[in-house]
């Protein structure tokens, strides 16, 4: 069967093109990679995912390569790489029907004005590929709100001095605050922070055929057992799926993609569940498989007339990788320091933090040293939170002061202070990845995955620029740790990527010399070929990437469906 759309991929950049298009009247194929899984297969089991990596591939079967930067003796720097069969560290995110949207924590901050103009708000930096986006805030807002209202995003608009305009509230109330958010308001104030709500996306109230949330205490990581979560499958593939225009195969990894002398996509191949080659085609294709896997799909789709990958004659297929700079902070609350009721609040399990800092989205201090030495430049974002997984924060303290492994008394005694003598509230720090020559993904020429194809090798040089921002955004969240009472307090800033976040490879833009799509997701050179997930993105801004990534493709769905009609209503 020929499709009108095929879809490789099925997270947040595939579903909102698949549910515009299904329900439009379109024959949609999705093709995943993963298994089809539903809130029946969703369990709060915390070995799955604190010991087992049990919603991604086995690294033996499906690795990546990355090239991190050394120092020999003499002090000369070069790049190595190590496949992660190796070293342990995973790149993939959620290989299932939905994606890594069902393991998401929800954060949905939305992109600010700033953020589409870096280059022209802050000027060159020395070292990073910085480019403004050739859309605005403004064309993206009405999609945001698309998303909240589709998704379903719970919140609450506070003022502050960097709230984003927004056409409407949120659609949904806050989902239930841990006591402990009005802790960090009244310290916030009191040192004039600005705390706000952290929009959400899980369902306050039951909605659109889903159950709100139960309030387990068990969400980032987790698929979600009641449906409440936002994520691409419970939110809009089984809506999709529901009109009969949509078809979902999964287990099918597609390993290339065919196209003619003009430079058309004419097929995907793909191997199913059996490991046998299957093909399908459609009219347009659209790629959304996360940055990297995306960069990885193009770059080995070669032809004749792309020798060097699918969209990529121009060579910038795999450039300008981003991830999300930033780091971490921590405070720790003794429960004999408390009041009996303090205690309470802070013994709590269920209910969200929710509470988030963004007075420093934009620096304007001469104090901060950054790569421009103006005391201005973009900022971030300080989002707060409890670890509620008994088992990840157990971890660590199965050793002594002198790192030896603890056993039997001596263990228990550690566990039993642990987790009876004090509760830490963490902080996250999301800033900027500026986009330089030295994070990208290329093929690799002597790993190949299962199946024998080879694969992604990725460089991840980060630019010293990011530090120093979060380095001084970490400085403002331990100063709001302090205010609140908390003791040993610490922070930890650095240059390796969190690798649930990652966007670039594939940016968009005007100049088809330095972009591989236009303001649209379309490839420059490929007429029916559409990239929408996170890949599209020439910068990352300073907040969680899924929200975004759901408004351009809702975006860029209305541009295809546009586009098929046309298509359709042909004679």
């Amino acid at each position: 069967m020929k499709y009108d759309i095929c879809i490789v991929g099925s997270g947040a950049g595939a579903s909102p093109v698949a549910y515009t298009l299904a329900k439009a009247g379109a024959k949609v194929l999705i093709l995943e990679k993963g298994p089809w899984l539903t809130e029946k297969e969703f369990f709060k089991d915390e070995l799955a995912i604190s010991l087992r990596d049990a919603y991604n591939p086995k690294l033996s079967d499906e690795q990546h390569v990355i090239e991190e930067l050394y120092q020999d003796q003499n002090g000369e720097a070069y790049w190595q790489g190590e496949p992660t069969s190796e070293s342990g560290w995973s790149f993939w995110n959620g290989n299932v029907v939905g994606g890594s949207s069902n393991f998401m924590s929800g954060y949905f901050h939305r992109l600010k004005p700033i953020d589409f103009k870096l280059k022209s708000e802050f000027g060159e930096i020395e070292g990073a590929n910085v480019e403004d986006w050739p859309i605005t805030y403004e064309e993206l807002e009405p999609y945001y709100a698309k998303v909240e209202r589709e998704i379903g995003v719970s919140g609450k608009v506070v003022q502050h001095p960097f709230q984003e305009p927004r056409s409407s509230d949120f659609p949904y109330p806050p989902v239930l605050e841990h006591p402990v958010a009005s802790w960090i308001d009244k310290a916030a104030k009191l040192i004039g922070y600005h705390a706000i709500p952290v929009p959400r996306a899980i369902l306050s109230r039951p909605a659109m055929g889903r159950n709100s949330c139960e309030y387990s205490g068990y969400c980032s990581s987790y698929g979600c057992s009641s449906g409440a979560k936002g994520d691409a499958r419970a939110a809009l593939l089984n809506h999709a799926v529901a009109t009969g225009n949509l078809t979902i195969i999964p287990n099918a990894k597609v390993y290339h993609l065919s196209s003619n002398e003009s430079g058309e996509v004419t097929g995907v191949n793909y191997y199913d569940s059996a490991g046998r080659k299957r093909l399908v085609s459609a009219n347009i294709y659209v790629v959304a498989c996360q940055a990297i896997e995306t960069s990885r799909l193009l770059l080995a789709s070669k032809s004749k007339k792309f020798p060097n990958g699918l969209a990529n004659n121009n060579g910038q297929v795999g450039k300008n990788l981003v991830f999300s700079a930033g780091g971490t902070g921590q405070g720790d609350f003794s429960y004999d320091q408390l009041t009996e009721q303090k205690q309470a609040e802070l013994k709590q399990v269920g209910p969200f933090i929710n509470r988030a800092l963004q007075d420093w989205y934009q620096i304007n201090d001469k104090n901060f040293n950054g790569a421009n030495q103006q005391g201005k430049a973009k900022g971030g974002t300080i989002d707060f939170l409890f670890y509620q997984n008994p088992i990840a924060r157990a971890r660590g303290t199965e050793r002594d002061e002198n790192g030896e492994l603890m056993w039997g008394k001596q263990l228990q005694a550690a566990l039993h202070k642990e987790f009876t003598s004090y509760k830490t509230l963490r902080f996250e720090v999301f800033n900027d990845w500026l986009p330089t020559d030295d994070c990208f993904v290329t093929l690799d020429q002597e790993t190949t995955d299962k199946w024998g194809d080879p694969v992604a090798k990725v460089r991840i040089g980060a630019h010293g620029h990011d530090l120093l921002v979060g380095e001084y955004l970490a400085e403002k969240g331990a100063k709001l740790l302090e205010a609140m009472g908390a003791e040993n307090i610490s922070t930890s800033v650095s240059s390796y990527p969190p690798t649930n976040l990652m966007a670039g490879g594939c940016r968009f833009g005007v100049d088809p010399k330095t972009s591989v799509l236009d303001k649209n997701c379309r490839a420059h050179e490929v007429n029916n070929l559409y990239v929408t997930d996170g890949s599209f993105m020439p910068t990352g801004g300073s907040v969680p990437y899924t929200f975004t990534i759901y408004a351009n493709a809702f975006r860029v769905a209305e541009h295809i469906k546009r586009l098929w009609k046309q298509v359709s209503l042909k004679p």
